[in-house]
């Protein structure tokens, strides 16, 4: 019984692709459901293998959903079963044009010309079509074609459709000329979906949304199943900063299309609205399916890398490998932008692998300059992470080089701390020089230690310049406060002035909720206290310096200095030997 249903199946659906036109099934293609038309066009060659024209037209399914080695082969395969039909030779002219081989398209051009006698206005449409679509454009080659389709066929929407999309390529910053020919086409056509597209399209170029909106309806309206108005709304959604609907007209198109490659540009729509997680669920998704685009790698390389490693912890590992089988698809001759090279190396910094992370990001920033302050963010708190804190501040000076209106509170609170840091470990590296010349018996403050001890001051001097301006972009932190009043304590190691006190004063002033006294800046809290109350006792002003004390035990009840303030050691009797 299953064999004679499933038999039964296959009959009723070739009856059923029979029973359609070409022109019906060349529609689905064009409504972008790619695997509908495919289907149908699988079952027209297998019923007559001979016929160039369903190779053709399969051929342009493939290359209009992104599979144009697939569409290479096809359009030899119909010239190997029709050599006289011309249109094939024009997806040839189209697929050299991908390779920047013009001279080599303009010769299958040529052949289909002579073929068709000029006399076919679909092969005029189809040949100024594939002066458009490829990196290799001829603006001025496709309205020439598209103005001999109009002499013969002056009724023929698609060629003022055509001629509008050459006219707007030719020169983007004018849309009115393009929209005339559009509303020809609509005016010859009222019911041209793709023409009322067109006029839609313009308006979101001009960022009239709500005509784009309206005009995207009027077609949907017409043909409830034309895919590319729910595409486009979804774009315009996203355009609008509404992404919650553009993925909802996003889930409207797969209904209509819902084919692995429709799954790719859903996937590269949660890219788009910032939604990483969920471009990697389709990506993975995807994968089991086997399903093949160079452009897929790219975009789960940026995503696992955007999406971060909080919810898989092999999210960089997982991110390399699909941009690395990225580039290993594209191969050398692959026209790259910057923003490969960039997730490239941060996706190779983040595993691990910093020397070849650091060739790749200056070959992007090499292309891209203005990828420099993103890159050396990122260099910066690599670096930080690591401890490299040297490192770390000479990529935020770089960073504020190249983009100084754009250096932010925690780009400089960042740079104040790796200021401090490497202060920090020159001051260290001098007592261990002066550790060494004491056991030698020789003077402490040599030339060496000199110069770390006056490199860490200039450091530490640097550090609270770059709290300083913390705090002047953000002056209600707290935190940017209390590291100023650090670097000064260290400015002022003996607390002859006492340089850190009005740094405290003011973090100690900001802190106002209680549970931010008991919880976020505890820390900081018990620190500044400790400082003051040094201060008070230092100045013997006894009331203030009990008030603060207690302030740091209410605080930390085991606080040994508190504990000491409140209980002080009883000095030891006259000639008691000194503890060891």
């Amino acid at each position: 019984m299953k064999i004679h249903a499933f038999t039964a199946a296959v009959v009723m659906t070739c009856a059923s692709a029979q029973a359609q036109t070409l022109q019906e099934i060349v529609g689905k293609t064009e409504n972008e459901r790619f695997d509908l038309a495919g289907n149908d066009l699988r079952q027209l060659i297998a019923k007559n293998p001979a016929k160039g024209e369903y190779y053709f037209y399969y051929a342009e399914n493939s290359y209009k959903r992104g599979e144009t080695d697939s569409a290479f082969v096809f359009y030899n395969k119909g010239i190997e079963a029709n050599a006289t039909y011309p249109l094939n030779y024009v997806g040839l002219g189209k697929c050299l044009l991908l390779q920047a081989k013009t001279d080599e398209a303009k010769t299958q051009f040529y052949k289909a010309n002579t073929l068709g006698g000029g006399k076919s206005a679909e092969l005029l449409r189809k040949t100024a079509e594939a002066w458009l679509v490829t990196d290799t454009k001829n603006p001025d080659e496709a309205i020439a074609l598209a103005n001999a389709a109009i002499k013969l066929e002056p009724k023929n929407p698609e060629n003022y459709i055509l001629l509008g999309d050459a006219q707007l390529e030719k020169n983007p910053s004018d849309g009115s000329t393009p929209i005339k020919n559009y509303n020809i086409a609509t005016t010859l056509n009222p019911k041209s979906v793709k023409g009322i597209l067109r006029v839609g399209k313009l308006y979101q170029r001009g960022r009239n949304y709500q005509l784009a909106l309206d005009k995207y309806k009027e077609a949907l309206s017409i043909d409830s199943t034309f895919a590319p108005a729910f595409r486009e709304i979804a774009e315009l959604y996203f355009l609008a900063g509404q992404p919650a609907k553009s993925i909802e007209n996003w889930q409207k198109y797969l209904k209509l299309n819902d084919s692995p490659y429709a799954r790719y540009r859903y996937m590269g729509a949660f890219y788009s609205n910032k939604q990483y997680t969920e471009a990697i669920r389709e990506y993975e998704s995807l994968k089991k399916t086997e399903f093949s685009n160079l452009y897929f790698e790219r975009l789960a390389g940026y995503s696992y890398y955007e999406m971060g490693d909080k919810t898989d912890k092999e999210a960089y590992a997982k991110g390399r490998v699909a941009i690395e089988a990225f580039f290993k698809q594209a191969g050398p001759d692959f026209k790259y932008i910057g923003t490969d090279f960039k997730y490239k190396g941060l996706l190779l910094l983040k595993t691990g692998n910093d020397s070849l992370a650091k060739v790749e990001l200056e070959k992007a920033m090499s292309m891209e300059p203005k990828l420099k302050p993103e890159i050396y963010s990122e260099l910066a708190v690599t670096a930080m992470k690591a401890k490299k804190y040297n490192d770390c501040s000479n990529y935020y000076e770089l960073k504020y080089a190249s983009d100084s209106a754009n250096f932010g509170t925690n780009d400089f609170f960042s740079l104040g701390r790796a200021y401090f840091y490497t202060a920090l470990g020159l001051k260290k590296e001098a007592n261990d020089l002066r550790e060494v010349q004491k056991k030698k018996k020789k003077p402490e403050e040599t030339t060496e230690v000199i110069a770390k001890e006056s490199d860490a001051k200039n450091l530490f001097i640097k550090s609270d310049s770059a709290f300083s301006k913390t705090t002047q972009k953000n002056a209600t932190w707290p935190i940017g406060y209390f590291w100023r009043a650090r670097a000064n304590s260290y400015l002022d190691p003996t607390n002859e002035l006492w340089l850190a006190k009005p740094y405290y004063e003011k973090m100690i002033s900001l802190i106002t909720k209680p549970e931010e006294k008991t919880g976020t800046y505890k820390s900081n809290l018990i620190e500044a206290y400790e400082y003051l109350g040094s201060y008070y006792v230092t100045t013997k002003d006894k009331t203030k310096a009990d008030e603060t004390w207690t302030l740091v035990k209410e605080l930390d009840p085991a606080n040994e200095k508190a504990k000491n303030y409140f209980s002080p050691p009883k000095p030891a009797p006259a000639g008691a030997p000194k503890s060891k």
